[in-house]
């Protein structure tokens, strides 16, 4: 007995012993990883403070002030030098990352681009533009770690295809951007790298995925920046930040060569695709960056995208529109600024002659459950979980991960026991732990045709309206930190779009008010449930803070979303 005993005991301290090491080997690497940053940090400010002592007459402010548009020509006309715009955005980044903790890592080889693009022919697109990326879209020699201690050991051998094709248009690509772990939050927090903060307000989130993205550029600290998005990453950092973004359709722009949950995205297809796509101060620029990455090469380096170029005569159009319009999806109201943000929006398009149509997008709560969250939880979660096994859960990821280790047995009898408030739950089902699975191949075949069914629906009831485009609500304004973990499905009014795979954009039209607080204590969303209390309390104390509406076109149509994204900024400016 006595020798069961201390064999027992013994095990028990191996297994402790055990775990102990594997979570010094996992702060090693995340130590090992801030130090290298930290590192990268400094070689940046000693460039940055050698070049000031060189020219020491840099009219910083009058740089960074300049729209891309303009910014471009001078740098085309060369009435402005590449090197004084690159090191004028390093210095602001440094200064901008120190705030909010929104850079991952600087990119030394900019440099060595700045060289590149001088001895370059043809001036490019883009020609001399310091452009920021988020953290998981490959360049050669870096890391993509999606916040993940997993992806901190091996860099990427070679450049996706779009920081390629930005390289070949005179871009220089200058900063990689902070996300939150594994990519699955719209916060912007991982053990790693920590918590990014919005720069308008420190208490606030820039939301997520692309949250570095979103501080960076809200700040000053980049002119254009890549984002990606797959249930709204581009757009909700957009509209928490004051931001104009653009998701395109999917295949649009070429995702090579980079990674999603630890594995490339052309490697993992889904019916729920990820796009890449441009975020920045203005639609111009957005318009310009589309453009420029529209171009031979990316069709020739990627022949998966469609040789389509940019077509600027549908963007440059003053055809009035038809424009459906929605300020209520019906599955997770919105808080009053959002849906007042769209009313006043039909109100001065109707104004500016463009005629307006009532539109209700149909089965939104059967979307949510059924298509966008089956879609990546068809395993039950197993596959998301895996990425956590060799790493430390982030503190606003807890709640979505302990609702995925939850066995099936235990979800069927919470479901059991929950029965009795079965309309709530079909209502607006808020737990992950209530997702279905795919049990069988039969079964997920099913599941991708029920989405190719919901889009011809959605498509024909679009169609007999006779729309052009759609105007309707983002989620906003800007999430307190640490909070949208608790309130993955309230993204129902952009995981809408990439279930359907429609070009869709965010542009900002005004900020919450005092009178829009005061209307938010008398909210009470769909149910006055615990949820709706949360969201209530995640977006108070927002006054002074962006308000956006979201802009929709039909697939392959981003020219079009973007023409009406920029009649709602031009009316927006105006007001």
């Amino acid at each position: 007995t006595s020798a069961a005993l201390a064999l027992l005991c013994g095990s028990v301290a191996a297994v402790v012993v055990w775990r102990w090491l594997g979570k010094r080997q996992i702060q090693k690497k995340m130590e090992e990883a801030r130090r290298t940053r930290d590192e990268g940090m400094k070689k940046m400010a000693k460039a940055v403070q050698h070049f000031r002592e060189q020219v020491p007459s840099v009219q910083t402010d009058a740089i960074l002030s300049l729209p891309l548009l303009e910014l471009t020509g001078r740098l085309q006309e060369g009435s402005l030098c590449p090197k004084t715009v690159l090191y004028t955005y390093l210095e602001k980044a440094l200064e901008v990352t120190q705030q909010t903790n929104c850079l991952r890592h600087f990119i030394p080889e900019c440099e060595d681009q700045l060289q590149e693009i001088q001895q370059q022919r043809e001036k490019g697109m883009l020609y001399g533009i310091p452009v920021s990326i988020k953290d998981h879209i490959g360049h050669k020699g870096h890391l993509s770690t999606c916040g993940l201690v997993q992806c901190l050991g091996t860099p990427v051998q070679e450049d996706s295809v779009l920081v390629k094709v930005l390289k070949r248009q005179g871009a220089i690509p200058f900063a990689m951007t902070n996300v939150p772990q594994s990519l699955f939050n719209f916060d912007c927090s991982n053990p790693i790298f920590g918590q990014t903060l919005n720069p308008f307000n420190h208490q606030k989130s820039p939301g997520g995925s692309s949250g570095g993205e979103g501080a960076l550029i809200a700040a000053g600290g980049s002119i254009l920046g890549i984002g990606s998005d797959i249930g709204g990453s581009i757009r909700l950092p957009s509209s928490f930040c004051g931001l104009c973004g653009l998701k395109p359709t999917a295949e649009r722009l070429s995702v090579w060569q980079t990674r999603l949950l630890n594995v490339d995205i052309c490697s993992r297809p889904t019916p729920v695709p990820c796009a890449l796509g441009p975020m920045a101060r203005d639609v111009d620029s957005l318009a310009l960056c589309m453009k420029a990455l529209l171009c031979e090469e990316m069709f020739q380096l990627d022949p998966t995208v469609p040789p389509i170029p940019f077509n600027k005569e549908v963007y440059s159009s003053s055809a009035p529109l038809r424009v459906g319009y929605y300020d209520t999806d019906g599955y997770f109201p919105l808080p009053p600024c959002m849906r007042r943000a769209v009313q006043e929006t039909r109100g001065a398009l109707q104004a500016a002659g463009h005629q307006l149509v009532p539109f209700s997008p149909p089965r939104i709560h059967y979307v949510m459950t059924e298509l966008f969250l089956k879609t990546f939880f068809a395993d039950g979660g197993h596959a998301w979980l895996d990425l956590f096994t060799e790493d430390i859960v982030d503190p606003s990821l807890k709640s979505q991960v302990n609702c995925c280790k939850i066995p099936r047995l235990g979800k069927k009898l919470l479901a059991l026991i929950l029965k009795p408030l079965q309309f709530l739950l079909l209502l607006k089902l808020k737990n992950i732990a209530m997702i279905s699975t795919c049990r069988s191949v039969k079964e997920m075949w099913n599941h991708h045709h029920q989405i190719e069914v919901y889009r011809t629906e959605f498509i024909s009831q679009w169609r007999e309206l006779r729309l052009d485009v759609v105007l309707c609500p983002v989620l906003g304004p800007a999430f307190t930190t640490g909070y949208p973990g608790k309130l993955l499905t309230a993204i129902s009014s952009t995981m809408l779009y990439n279930v359907l795979n429609f070009p869709a954009g965010v542009v900002p039209v005004s900020t919450v008010t005092e009178a829009d607080e005061e209307e938010l204590k008398l909210y009470q969303g769909c149910c006055n449930d615990p949820w709706d209390w949360t969201l209530k309390q995640a977006v108070a104390g927002a006054v002074g803070l962006p308000v956006a509406v979201q802009c929709v076109a039909l697939p392959w149509q981003e020219e079009l979303c973007l023409r009406l994204m920029k009649e709602v900024e031009t009316l927006s400016s105006k007001k």
